[in-house]
């Protein structure tokens, strides 16, 4: 059982939910269902959560909250999401508080500290137009300068909780010759702005999250006071990428909680569900499947737990770690999702039958996560535009700048480490090509050799982690090779071949992490976990994507991991690497009922 202190509030918003399958709990899966189907707004969810103060892990301790680190922020995220990711995006649009926190005066941030904590005020993101889409730069939405202040003219579309926030972030052109400098930030309070000057946008039906408030809102002369300015004039767009930095790594846990959900309403299936004689958790074809689910979900902890921890020691690197992140985790998750569909059946297309159709729910609202805060392509094209200062800065390792690595690695991936205040101001536009997880991936592998040594791990074990993690190298080698000549130019029109390239980065980066998390942290997250069987699977399952590999390595390991899984499951524990107990829920006391019967039996 982990000691974690960061996962303590995760786990006390988790026992206070209760057991989603029961209908009388907050966010239960009948009641988010329910809300689902009127597609209104979920208003009294949102209170709960504000009564339990929630809000306050928003906000920084330097201005009054009890936001600590991004760990702890990431685990109670997936604890919302695995029971609704409606209203855990609903209610995480707090987190584009962090434009303030980065940005703001003191007076702006302590103003905004107080409508979160004391008013249970929201915000919003306004930066894409209907015409425009992702293209910032060449937005409508004007800011023309007045004694005073501003007056905007324009529409922002479309924007969640547009109509329903008191605070909306605005990107607005200063500057009508175009250009980096000529958008600035706004964080515009709706309760000192004149109503007849701004209007709110129509609901916007939407496939998934549907009672959601999706809309949008527009300007006519609307004047604004300088104090809502952020920073200064021209830094607009500065101050937007650095924020995607942040918003895009925490949308991996809307993904993570997604795929909790999937997989354990699969397995309340696939555990009880006779076919020919057996469950079809013991048929080899289902089992497999979510074998496989599982060690998504173990390869995706891996990028995103660290990566948390990363932005408090390493934020200048995020516009590359950020990237990763956010195209690999949504996308690898989604269709993990799209997998374990096949083994439920019919029922994960039907909205009562199985677990109230929470099934049905999570597949529609999932395929969001992966357009939030810039889609696939957008995060792609972000790494490709930096591929060559990574392959060149790589070239330049020595054992000087390693042992400085090494230090660093093991602060970012141990768990058991503190982390420092994080520090925004920090956060660079490009990483001038550092990334220590693939700069340190001799590391891993010297760290292997070490655990090799020791003999403290399965010798049959440590041989296939050597072999997987050399290969991961020679892919690293080839990859750089690619890049170096390939005929790479800076701007959007960009090869297809280079998106892949791209997409294999994101891969490489993943397995590397996934050492790095076993080698830091084998002797605190349980014998399972420190055994390694799951990491000879995942750098497997990872490569087979990359180079000819042969189907399966090895089969005992495949059974010892759908064993585990099947014991989180009947323990009703996260799936993840830090396997925190969830809320009692029936399926617990059956089992736990269960294995009393067998004891007396014996």
């Amino acid at each position: 059982m982990h000691k974690l202190k960061q996962y303590w509030v995760a786990e006390a918003l988790e026992k206070d939910l209760g057991d989603p399958l029961v209908p009388e709990n907050p966010l239960s899966y009948k009641r988010v269902i329910e809300i689902d189907e009127s597609e209104e707004f979920p208003h009294d969810e949102i209170r709960w959560l504000y009564d339990w103060k929630l809000q306050h892990y928003y906000i920084p301790t330097a201005c009054g909250g009890e936001f600590t680190s991004f760990e702890e922020f990431v685990a109670f995220v997936r604890v919302l999401a695995r029971r609704d990711q409606t209203i855990g995006i609903a209610f995480t649009t707090l987190f584009w508080s962090f434009l303030t926190w980065m940005a703001g005066t003191p007076e702006q941030k302590q103003k905004l500290a107080r409508l979160i904590m004391d008013d249970y005020g929201a915000m919003c993101l306004g930066y894409s137009e209907k015409e425009h889409g992702s293209d910032l730069v060449n937005g409508d939405l004007t800011a023309t300068k007045v004694e005073g202040g501003y007056l905007l003219n324009g529409e922002k579309w479309p924007i969640n909780r547009a109509t329903i926030s008191n605070v909306s972030y605005i990107l607005a052109k200063t500057d009508p010759n175009g250009g980096p400098k000529c958008l600035t930030l706004f964080m515009v309070d709706k309760r000192e702005i004149d109503p007849a000057n701004y209007y709110n946008l129509p609901k916007i039906l939407t496939h998934g999250v549907r009672a959601s408030d999706m809309s949008g809102i527009g300007f006519k002369d609307c004047f604004v006071p300088d104090s809502h300015r952020l920073r200064e004039e021209g830094d607009g767009l500065e101050l937007a990428l650095k924020g995607f930095q942040i918003t895009r790594m925490l949308c991996a846990a809307f993904a993570h909680g997604a795929a909790d959900t999937a997989l354990r309403t699969t397995l309340s299936f696939a555990t009880t569900r006779v076919l020919y004689n057996k469950t079809v958790s013991d048929l080899p074809q289902p089992r497999r499947t979510l074998t496989d689910a599982f060690l998504d979900i173990l390869i995706c902890d891996c990028e995103t737990i660290p990566a948390a921890r990363g932005f408090h020691l390493i934020p200048e690197q995020f516009s590359v770690w950020a990237s990763v992140v956010k195209y690999f985790v949504p996308d690898r998750l989604e269709k993990m999702v799209n997998d374990v569909y096949v083994v439920l059946g019919s029922r994960f297309y039907m909205r009562e039958e199985h677990d109230f159709g929470i099934f049905q729910k999570l597949l529609r609202d999932n395929s969001i996560i992966s357009m939030f805060d810039g889609s696939s392509i957008v995060n792609l094209h972000a790494l490709i535009l930096q591929m060559r200062q990574l392959t060149k800065y790589r070239s330049k390792r020595n054992s000087g700048t390693m042992s400085e690595l090494k230090n660093r690695l093991e602060a970012i991936f141990s768990l058991e480490k503190p982390v420092p205040t994080f520090e925004p101001t920090k956060l660079e536009l490009f990483g001038r090509g550092c990334d220590d997880t693939l700069q340190g991936l001799e590391i891993a592998l010297d760290g292997l050799e070490s655990v090799k040594l020791s003999g403290e791990v399965d010798a049959g074990v440590i041989e296939h982690l050597l072999n997987l993690g050399n290969l991961v190298l020679e892919e690293l080698n080839a990859h750089d090779e690619q890049i170096g000549l390939s005929k790479f130019e800076y701007g959007h029109d960009q090869s297809p071949e280079l998106f892949e390239i791209a997409k294999r980065y994101c891969t490489l980066h993943a397995a590397a992490a996934c050492l790095h998390t076993w080698l830091y942290n084998r002797s605190i997250l349980g014998d399972f976990f420190a055994r390694g069987e799951w990491l000879v699977l995942a750098l497997h399952r990872l490569l087979r994507t990359l180079r000819p590999m042969p189907y399966t390595i090895s089969e005992e390991y495949v059974e010892k991991v759908a064993l585990e899984l099947l014991k989180l499951y009947r323990e009703n524990r996260h799936f993840s690497i830090v396997p925190f107990q969830l809320a009692p829920s029936k399926t617990t006391e059956d089992n736990i009922h269960a294995g009393s019967e067998l004891q007396l039996q014996a």
